[in-house]
């Protein structure tokens, strides 16, 4: 009886233990670095813009689910890093943002290790919606990019609104 019992006791360790290491199936690893491949903005952001330069972001996965995405940007003529912790809700792909004030959405395509993330917000008092086409490596990859016009036109985005930034790979200071 109590090897049955001692038996049973670690068989349900063991599985408790396993199911730790990995996410649950209903919940995608983002984990590591994200290409940005095209953006799209509700608003047109592309009239006498010089063409948009990026570096890859870094997403780490918190316990519980939450995300925190780190993001290196240029501007007035330094290198900036941000850090944002985005907070898994009860439903799937989607986050919360600056305390609730931004919602996050992960979008998944039959395009393998590429996602559309996109966000819903307010700024200045006005609402406003992004997406981004992002993929595990700087490769273009023209069957992304026709899922992610697909995903431009059902969320009622103008596809001339489309920007393909230029990837780079560290952020310089003094660098245009």
């Amino acid at each position: 009886m109590k090897s049955r019992l001692l038996t049973v006791l670690l068989l349900g360790l063991m599985a408790v233990l396993k199911a730790q290491e990995a996410p649950p199936d209903d919940q995608e690893d983002f984990s590591g670095k994200w290409y940005t491949k095209a953006t799209v903005c509700d608003r047109n952001h592309t009239d006498g813009k010089r063409p948009m330069k990026v570096f890859p972001m870094t997403v780490t996965a918190l316990e519980g689910g939450d995300l925190e995405v780190r993001i290196t940007f240029r501007g007035k003529g330094h290198c900036h890093l941000r850090r944002i912790t985005m907070h898994k809700t009860d439903e799937p792909g989607k986050y919360t943002t600056f305390k609730g004030k931004k919602t996050f959405y992960t979008k998944e395509i039959p395009v393998k290790d590429h996602y559309i993330f996109y966000i819903k917000g307010q700024r200045h008092g006005k609402s406003y919606l992004k997406g981004k086409l992002v993929g595990r490596d700087s490769k273009d990859n023209p069957e992304a990019m026709e899922e992610f016009k697909k995903f431009v036109k059902s969320k009622g985005f103008r596809e001339e609104n489309i920007t393909v930034p230029e990837l780079l790979d560290e952020c310089v200071p003094g660098s245009d």
